[in-house]
């Protein structure tokens, strides 16, 4: 056999294991994920202070500023009303106001929903670019064996996709003070003009209504193949018992 011959052979040995493996590794993951994953966290812990039942009053305001529609307003206040708040219209009739925005829904994946979380209320939130790339060797006839096996490889592979959603919500809670409290607050924006000019403002002193909390809430669907029409309610549905947790 000639060196070229034993080159060729090892080549295609080599590549046989590479399918061999990408094959396992596709199987793995269709096992591995066949059911679907949901998980809802917090980046910071809420405690609200308890109240009598006539105090029990909320304004809800849910925004919703990413690109999906998504029906979350409705199932937020069956939820509060179902633990017994009373929901109003007028902040001024409230005892606590819960403001919310969800900011971005898509694909993404663990480590994306991590940083995410990470940054907390009002941090940057950057979606993680989903997909792979797969190479091959040309050397004509002596690798086509190898290089058909590579291609029935990477067609498994595509044929199963680990998939990951992820809903990113920042959700500021403010609640009246108790009796005897006084609130004080200090505001700093730096808000960019420009290129080339920002402006700086402070606000200071002064007693205010409410005591403020802020916290980010980060829901992710998980499984093999998953539209985002099978996700979407359970996504939904993390944010809804996570808000609902809180009151």
């Amino acid at each position: 056999m000639t060196h070229r011959s034993r080159c060729a052979a090892r080549l295609c040995a080599l590549m046989t294991l590479f399918c061999f493996l990408s094959a396992c590794g596709a199987l793995h993951t269709a096992v591995k994920k066949r059911n679907l994953d949901v998980q809802t966290r917090m980046s910071e812990t809420v405690f609200l202070e308890p109240v009598s039942p006539d105090k029990r009053v909320a304004f809800l305001d849910i925004r919703n500023t990413s690109d999906k529609t998504l029906n979350v307003s409705e199932s937020i206040r069956n939820r509060l009303e179902s633990n017994g708040y009373q929901l109003t219209n007028d902040p001024g009739k409230a005892h606590y106001m819960l403001q919310a925005n969800i900011l971005q829904v898509g694909k993404s994946d663990l480590r994306g929903a991590t940083d995410a979380l990470e940054a907390g209320f009002g941090g940057a939130v950057a979606g993680a670019v989903v997909g792979g790339a797969a190479g091959g060797y040309s050397g004509g006839s002596m690798a086509a064996g190898g290089l058909i096996g590579a291609g029935l490889a990477v067609v498994g592979d595509a044929m199963v996709d680990d998939t990951f959603y992820q809903m990113v919500t920042d959700l500021q809670i403010r609640e009246r003070p108790l009796a005897g409290e006084k609130i004080t607050q200090k505001l700093s924006t730096d808000a960019s003009q420009g290129s080339s000019t920002r402006l700086k403002q402070e606000v200071s002193g002064g007693q205010v209504q409410w005591k403020t909390y802020r916290t980010r809430i980060v829901s992710t669907a998980n499984q093999v193949n998953l539209d985002f029409e099978d996700a979407q309610a359970a996504l939904e549905d993390g944010l809804v018992r996570s808000i609902g947790g809180i009151l």
